[in-house]
């Protein structure tokens, strides 16, 4: 079952593309519990499952898996991706030896505050 989407804008031939990013709720296996996360790129999806020991873990390594993909993406090396207005972050986190990347109020809520 989808838990959260997020709807990121990709410009790409002079016009604008929806990137849908969505969560879904984290399943529980004999060991383990995974999440799946879909990155729908105009040229083909992203999707992973991600574990973790218990939900809690599960849902946050898949955020920072999502925020990763982003801002490793060639899109955002280009500029050409956006959660509202351009250069104000995605609201994903990032492992910390990326917190260097981050952009807008990413940057800012970053942790190190």
């Amino acid at each position: 079952m989808m838990i959260a989407e997020r709807v990121l804008m990709l410009t790409q031939d002079g016009t604008e593309v929806a990137v849908p990013v969505r969560i879904f709720a984290p399943v529980e296996g004999k060991e383990d519990w995974s999440c799946r996360t879909e990155i729908h790129w105009p040229e083909g999806g992203r999707v992973e499952t991600i574990y973790g020991i218990d939900t809690v873990q599960a849902l946050y390594l898949s955020l920072l898996a999502i925020g990763s993909r982003l801002y490793m993406s060639d899109a955002h090396k280009e500029g050409r991706l956006r959660s509202g207005e351009p250069g104000s972050g995605y609201g994903f986190p990032v492992l910390k030896m990326m917190r260097h990347e981050l952009i807008g109020y990413d940057a800012h809520f970053d942790g190190n505050d």
